[in-house]
């Protein structure tokens, strides 16, 4: 199969439980066969498990690092978007406690496509990207909704080769369909015109 991201072509890399793994030559993204993604009615059943508390202090903890990013960086007559907020926006509630404005997005939860048609100053995007069905379309969507010197930040488990993928815990989720590496990331910044980026502990950051 062609890589979901870079078109470059893949190799078999694993089967684990009748699931088909393919990695890219290119950018070493690993990716679950299409053939084995949940249809839609089941891929939201499994969201709706998530059971997102946004008071709670845990899945907050989790998320600050975005937070503390987005206070640091923009103020609140800045215009920001939660793309793909899931059933507990807790990201949205954080920054609005602070007063910032802040919109939701999610294809499941919060289908507004009139949002993907504005412009903001940044976007938080967080474990998001693992279930990107077309990464290449969605990337291209989130940077056309960038203004000039905007700011993506994303959060999600970076695969390398250290990882032991039979084992690793963040595939086993059935809705984490394509897993990044560091090339995969390098490539996104500069397929997409991003002037930086940023590979952190607890978030990828891309500046226009």
């Amino acid at each position: 199969m062609q890589c979901l991201l870079c078109k470059n072509d893949t190799i078999f890399f694993i089967s684990i439980k009748d699931k088909e793994f393919f990695k890219c030559k290119k950018c070493h993204s690993i990716m679950l066969s299409p053939t084995n993604y949940l249809d839609k009615e089941n891929e939201k059943l499994r969201y709706k498990e998530h059971n997102n508390d946004v008071f709670d202090k845990r899945y907050q903890d989790f998320v600050s690092p975005i937070v503390k990013a987005v206070l640091s960086d923009f103020d609140k007559g800045h215009k920001g978007l939660d793309f793909g907020s899931g059933t507990g926006p807790v990201i949205t509630k954080m920054l609005k406690d602070h007063e910032y404005d802040i919109e939701i997005y999610d294809p499941f939860f919060a289908n507004d496509i009139e949002k993907l048609d504005r412009r903001y100053d940044y976007i938080v995007c967080c474990e998001v990207m693992e279930h990107f069905h077309n990464p290449r379309l969605e990337f291209n969507r989130l940077r056309n909704m960038l203004k000039t010197g905007g700011v993506l930040y994303l959060k999600t488990k970076v695969y390398n080769e250290d990882i032991d993928f039979k084992s690793w815990y963040y595939k086993d989720d059935p809705t984490h369909v394509f897993f990044y590496h560091i090339k995969g990331l390098e490539f996104i910044k500069k397929h997409y015109g991003f002037a930086t980026m940023e590979s952190l502990k607890d978030m990828i950051i891309y500046k226009i």
